[in-house]
């Protein structure tokens, strides 16, 4: 169902440049940089109740060619994870419901975030669920910080 278009306000409208990325394994507690320990990425969130996050790898490699082989098509893969859609706020959690992903099966769900800002930066810990790249219970925490 799509939902009612208004207009946003707020500290979180605006393009957000990712700092990190961690994610910690529920059942053993280690925490990891799955996408290294300087990925990139942006997420943004617009007046019109539109988002996009687009998170890539720390020294992810071009393809030997403009088409990439399937081992390296495989390797772009799992260093990227892009979605878009809508979102809404309530309290401390922001949903994003998805429209279109890098991974079909979060297109057309809702992931559910907790979020704060601190100054120029956005804490963004996802809830505990099965991770898409390492398929582990877990949750990530990611920092990011306001681009001006």
């Amino acid at each position: 169902m799509e939902q009612e278009r208004q207009n946003w306000t707020g500290p979180h409208l605006g393009t957000w440049k990712l700092q990190s990325f961690t994610t910690e394994d529920l059942a053993t507690g280690q925490k990891t940089d799955l996408f290294g320990a300087h990925p990139s990425g942006y997420l943004s969130y617009g007046p019109d109740g539109r988002m996009y996050a687009i998170l890539v790898k720390e020294g992810r490699k071009a393809p030997t060619d403009l088409v990439p082989t399937e081992a390296e098509r495989v390797d772009l893969y799992s260093g990227f994870s892009s979605y878009a859609g809508t979102y809404s706020i309530e309290g401390d959690r922001v949903s994003h419901d998805i429209d279109a992903s890098w991974n079909q099966s979060w297109t057309g769900v809702t992931q559910v975030r907790q979020f704060r800002i601190d100054g120029k930066y956005l804490h963004i810990k996802t809830l505990p669920d099965k991770n898409p790249i390492t398929g582990r219970e877990s949750i990530s925490v990611l920092v990011w910080v306001k681009v001006e």
